[in-house]
């Protein structure tokens, strides 16, 4: 139960990674590695909102939708909830060097999530059950993401620090989402005037 909430943060990176990945094709390598830096940002900080919203709900999803039995579920959906970053870099800067003609590199960075996770597992599982397992996937997430982004920066030249969200980035969100909700949410003259027929 877990695992299937977690995995709904899985998608923005996965639906940002098939849509960004012609551009990164066609765009020059320094400027692709700059083009995904800049949407790994935004990710990181959508996910980041995301991620609070769903530890919050954790307690609604796991035992109001699917009942009591799996009140266990809500102490592993929080912990899965941090491994959402570790995806995001696995997903959008292996997306880039894919796009960029080194699927190896993307290939050995999920190669060693794997073997992290492997391991974690035998250790923790035994002992710590259900919660052994989220603390394991989260590790080998984080564990993936910092060496995909440590090949992503040397590979495209950007460095890593052009990884880390800044200030800017959290306004241009904010900005992108007020002009979404203003084109989906009528002002108040346009819906009278809808009311009254002129519209």
């Amino acid at each position: 139960m877990a695992v299937a909430w977690a995995e709904a943060l899985f998608y923005l990176p996965t639906a940002l990674a098939a849509v960004q990945r012609p551009g990164l094709v066609r765009s020059r390598g320094v400027d692709a590695g700059h083009e995904a830096a800049a949407v790994f940002r935004a990710a990181v900080l959508i996910t980041l909102l995301l991620g609070v919203a769903l530890i919050l709900a954790a307690p609604f999803l796991c035992v109001t939708v699917f009942g009591v039995e799996f009140q266990g579920s809500i102490v592993q959906l929080r912990i899965l909830t941090a491994g959402a970053f570790g995806i995001v870099a696995l997903k959008l800067l292996g997306n880039a060097l894919t796009a960029r003609g080194k699927p190896l590199l993307e290939t050995a960075a999920v190669g060693v999530a794997f073997v992290v996770t492997v391991g974690l597992d035998i250790v923790l599982i035994p002992g710590h059950g259900g919660v052994g397992a989220s603390v394991a996937s989260v590790l080998a997430y984080s564990v993936g993401g910092m060496v995909v982004g440590i090949i992503f920066a040397r590979t495209l030249g950007t460095g890593r620090v052009n990884l880390v969200p800044r200030w800017r980035d959290a306004l241009v969100l904010g900005r992108v989402g007020l002009r979404c909700s203003a084109r989906l949410v009528p002002s108040r003259a346009a819906a009278a005037n809808t009311l009254r027929g002129d519209g």
